[in-house]
C-alpha cells in the first residue's frame, strides 16, 4: 500500500478536524453563559450556529456527530472545575486528574446527540429547532437519573444574574421551574440566532465545514420580522410577568427564626489531613458564639410590641470540622457546642456519621439547647465518583466503596422551630426534588462544602441553584458553606447577606415568613414536562406549504 494511502487512513482530513473544533469551539463558549459570567448574548452566536448546521443537514448521523462534539465541548468546559477535587489529593490519585471533567463530559454529550438527531426527522426552519429546543430539555431534565442524577449546569441557571435584574428574571421559575427557563432560553436563542445569522458570510461558512455536502439552507427571511417580533413580545411579557409577581406576592404566616450562619473557613487539605482538628472545633465554637450574641441583640431590637422573641438556630456546613465521630458518640462534646452557644433554640450542624449497618452517611443532625440529637438527616443524592463510586469502575477509588444514600427530602418539626427541611450539599441542584410535598417546611437549610471545587465557578454555579430553588418553592434559604459563599435569600431570590469565598466568619439573618406555596411547588416537574411535550406536539403536527419563500423548498 502506498505510504500515502497509509497516512490517510491514520491521519484525519482537515475537514474532519476543522468539524470538530468549530462544534467543540461552540459548545465551549457557550458556557460564557452560566454563572459567575451569565453573558447571555452569546448563546445567540453558539446556539444561533449550532442550530443553522442542523437547518443545513439532512444526515442524522451527521447531526448527532454535531450534537456530541457540541455537548462533550459545552460539558468539558462548564465542568473544568471537578479537576480541582483530584488536585487536593493529587499524590493519590495524579492519575485521575483528566477523568472528571473529560468523563463527565463524555457521558453527557449523547444528552445533545440524540436531540440533534432526533429533530432532523423534521421538516428544516422553525418546526425542527423547535423540536430541538425541547428534545434538549427533556434530555436535560433526564440527567436527573443518570447515576444518582447530575444535573450541574442547567442552562436556565444563567438567567439567575446578580442583582436586581436576575431577582426580575427568575420570577417564572415560580411557575415553569429551572427547566422551563431552559426551555424558554434555547427556543429563544437558537430561532433568533438562526435567523439573524441566516445568510451571512459566517452562517456559510460553518454549515461548509461542518456540513459539505450541505443542502441550501431554508430561507428564513421572510420569517425574521415575525421571530424577532415574537422574541421582543416574549422578553416582554416575561419581565413583566416577573415584575408582576414581584409586586404582589407577599410572606404570609409567621417569620422564619434568626439564622446564625457559621463560616470556618477551613481548607480541604487541612481537614483530610487532621492536622488541627482541635483548634478548628475551637474556631466554630468561638464563631457560634459571636453569631449567637449578635442574633440576641436582634431578637430584641426586632421584636414588635406583643410579639414573641423569634427563635435562634445555628448552621455549621457540611462535614464542619475532621473529629466526625464527636456528634455521633460524644454527648459531652454536643453539650459543650450547646454551651458556647447558649441562647439558641437549635443548632443544625453538618457531620459523617455510622449507621447500625457499618456503613457511613454524609448527614446533617439537630442539636437541642442541652445537646441532645432532635433529628437527623442523611443525604440522599450521592455525588458520582465522590461520595459512592459507580459499580461499573473496576479501580477503587471512592474509600471503602463509598456512602450510604437516606431516603430523600424531610421535614423536621423541631421544638419551638418553624418547620425546616434540610438539604446537604449538592441535593440543592435538583429541581423539584428538595422538599417534602406532603408536609412543606417554612425554611430551607442547606449545609455544604465547595472546598473542594476551589475558588472557581463551580461554588458559584451551585450558588444559582440555591438561589432558584428559594424563587421555586417560595420558601427563604439559609445556606452555611464551609469556605463559601455563605448567604441566605427570601423565597423571591433577594440576597439578605452574604460572606464571600475564603473568609472566615458568621452571618446573623432574620429569615422572613415563606410564601404562599409556587405553582411549581404544587405540581413540580410536570410543568416543564407539558410543555416540552406541547412544544414537540406542535412541531410534528404536519402543515401546509404557507408563507413559503420563493428560494425555499421546505416547509417553515
Amino acid at each position: 500500500m502506498p505510504p500515502k494511502t497509509v497516512l490517510s487512513r491514520f491521519c484525519p482530513k482537515r475537514a474532519t478536524l476543522s468539524f470538530a473544533a468549530l462544534l467543540l469551539g461552540l459548545g465551549g463558549v457557550s458556557t460564557l453563559a452560566l454563572p459567575p459570567l451569565h453573558a447571555l448574548p452569546v448563546l445567540l452566536l453558539t446556539f444561533g450556529l449550532f442550530g443553522h448546521i442542523l437547518n443545513t443537514t439532512q444526515s442524522w448521523r451527521r447531526a448527532a456527530w454535531a450534537g456530541a462534539l457540541f455537548g462533550f465541548g459545552f460539558y468539558t468546559a462548564g465542568l473544568y472545575w471537578l479537576v480541582n477535587a483530584v488536585l487536593i489529593r493529587a499524590d493519590e490519585f495524579w492519575w485521575f486528574v483528566p477523568f472528571p471533567s473529560l468523563g463527565c463530559a463524555l457521558i453527557l454529550a449523547p444528552t445533545v446527540a440524540v436531540p440533534a438527531a432526533l429533530c432532523i426527522f423534521l421538516p428544516a426552519g422553525m418546526r425542527r429547532l423547535s423540536a430541538f429546543a425541547a428534545l434538549w430539555t427533556l434530555f436535560d431534565m433526564g440527567r436527573t437519573f443518570i447515576f444518582s442524577g447530575f444535573t450541574w449546569n442547567a442552562l436556565g441557571s444563567s438567567f439567575a444574574i446578580p442583582g436586581s435584574v436576575g431577582s426580575l428574571l427568575i420570577q417564572p421559575a415560580a411557575w415553569v421551574g429551572e427547566d422551563g427557563l431552559t426551555l424558554a432560553l434555547i427556543l429563544l436563542s437558537t430561532l433568533c440566532g438562526a435567523t439573524l445569522l441566516e445568510q451571512t458570510p459566517l452562517a456559510r461558512w460553518a454549515s461548509q465545514i461542518a456540513v459539505p455536502r450541505s443542502t441550501p439552507a431554508p430561507c428564513l427571511s421572510f420569517l425574521r420580522l415575525r421571530v424577532f417580533a415574537c422574541s421582543v413580545a416574549g422578553v416582554l411579557v416575561w419581565c413583566a410577568a416577573g415584575g408582576l409577581r414581584l409586586c404582589t406576592v407577599h410572606p404570609t404566616g409567621e417569620p422564619g427564626p434568626i439564622a446564625v450562619i457559621v463560616q470556618g473557613n477551613v481548607p480541604e487539605s487541612e481537614k483530610i489531613g487532621r492536622q488541627t482538628p482541635r483548634d478548628i472545633f475551637m474556631r466554630y465554637l468561638g464563631l457560634t458564639a459571636q453569631g449567637v450574641q449578635a442574633a440576641q441583640a436582634l431578637q430584641t431590637t426586632q421584636r414588635k410590641p406583643g410579639e414573641h422573641f423569634r427563635p435562634i438556630v445555628f448552621l455549621w456546613p457540611e462535614t464542619s470540622f475532621p473529629g466526625y465521630d464527636l456528634i455521633q458518640d460524644s454527648p459531652r462534646a454536643r453539650q459543650a457546642i450547646m454551651e458556647w452557644a447558649v441562647g439558641a433554640d437549635a443548632g443544625i450542624i453538618g457531620a459523617l456519621r455510622m449507621d447500625t449497618g457499618g456503613h457511613y452517611r454524609n448527614s446533617v443532625v439537630a442539636l437541642a439547647p442541652d445537646g441532645a440529637i432532635q433529628a437527623v438527616y442523611d443525604k440522599a443524592r450521592l455525588v458520582p465518583f465522590g461520595e459512592y463510586q459507580p459499580p461499573f469502575i473496576p479501580l477503587q477509588i471512592v474509600p471503602q466503596g463509598g456512602m450510604a444514600a437516606g431516603p430523600g427530602p424531610q421535614t423536621w418539626h423541631l421544638a419551638d422551630i418553624p418547620a425546616v427541611g434540610p438539604l446537604v450539599c449538592y441535593e440543592v441542584i435538583f429541581s423539584g426534588d428538595v422538599v417534602d410535598r406532603h408536609d412543606r417546611p417554612r425554611w430551607l437549610a442547606n449545609v455544604t462544602n465547595d472546598a473542594w471545587f476551589g475558588n472557581s465557578a463551580g461554588p458559584r454555579q451551585h450558588l444559582s441553584s440555591v438561589r432558584l430553588r428559594a424563587v421555586e418553592e417560595g420558601l427563604p434559604v439559609a445556606r452555611a458553606a464551609n469556605t463559601g459563599i455563605s448567604i441566605a435569600y427570601d423565597g423571591m431570590g433577594h440576597m439578605l447577606d452574604h460572606l464571600g469565598w475564603g473568609k472566615a466568619g458568621v452571618l446573623t439573618v432574620a429569615l422572613p415568613a415563606s410564601l404562599p406555596p409556587t405553582l411549581f411547588g404544587l405540581m413540580g416537574q410536570s410543568i416543564p414536562l407539558a410543555l416540552c411535550v406541547m412544544l414537540l406536539t406542535l412541531a410534528c403536527i404536519p402543515r401546509r406549504n404557507r408563507l413559503q419563500s420563493p428560494n425555499s423548498t421546505t416547509q417553515p
